[in-house]
């Protein structure tokens, strides 16, 4: 066998769906940690601010961003090691089922692991459904405030509708209590508001990481089709009266 065929021979154990599940699942959960955590700081000095200028209104929501911050480290940590074995199963699978060294082999514990790992990505992906649900949150209750804000300037060259009477209360939405002060921001204090780099990065990254926990959905969804494939076919061809070839 000459170089060339080698190369083609290793080129063809190349899990290529697991790859690039692995490099979109790394981007998404990147984007979704690292904008996630500094949108929510940018957040937390919003509502100190403008919204809730009584540190004890909103002890409880900074004590909740606090645990998401730590939560987002755990997830990168998680899926940064998941998404290594997901890919090196993905090797192990494809060698096997393509018999690249050999005739097949493989044993009940090796069927039972990559069945193991079919039923956690399908958790997975389920949970991550949630997340992705739950980051469009704050990218709604942003846009919603954006948006006011452009009314306001809308509404500037017309007198008789005051801008001072088109108000955001923030306590609406349920992250501070309603006797917090002063709770909401009308007028050019809120087109302020909106002017700010804080409300400009905190919008925007809220925007990508609701984005990064898209494309870690998509990444979850072409593992759950590389690995049950890959279980199938490994399940399939351990049968003793198995004849066909992949």
């Amino acid at each position: 066998m000459g170089c060339f065929e080698c190369c083609i021979k290793c080129l063809g154990g190349v899990p290529y769906a697991s790859l690039v599940a692995t490099i979109l699942c790394f981007s998404g959960v990147a984007l979704f940690c690292g904008c996630g955590h500094v949108a929510l700081t940018g957040t937390v000095s919003i509502l100190e601010q403008h919204f809730s200028t009584t540190p004890t209104d909103h002890a409880l929501l900074s004590e909740v961003i606090q645990l998401m911050q730590y939560v987002i480290y755990g997830i990168a940590s998680f899926f940064f090691l998941y998404g290594i074995i997901l890919l090196a199963e993905g090797f192990y699978t494809t060698s096997a089922v393509k018999e690249l060294h050999g005739e097949f082999k493989t044993t009940a514990c090796g069927r039972c692991i990559s069945g193991m790992f079919v039923f956690l990505t399908y958790v997975l992906g389920v949970a991550w459904l949630g997340v992705f649900g739950f980051s469009a949150v704050p990218v709604f209750m942003f846009y919603n405030i954006w948006s006011t804000c452009e009314v306001i300037k809308s509404y500037q060259a017309n007198v008789t509708v005051p801008g001072d009477q088109i108000c955001v209360d923030i306590r609406q939405y349920g992250i501070i209590p309603w006797n917090a002060v002063p709770g909401r921001a009308c007028g050019p204090i809120l087109e302020n508001i909106c002017n700010t780099n804080e409300f400009y990065m905190s919008y925007h990254l809220f925007i990508v990481a609701c984005a990064g926990a898209g494309a870690t959905v998509i990444a979850l969804l072409i593992y759950m089709m590389a690995t049950t494939y890959n279980y199938a076919v490994l399940k399939f061809k351990s049968r003793e009266d198995c004849c066909t070839k992949f």
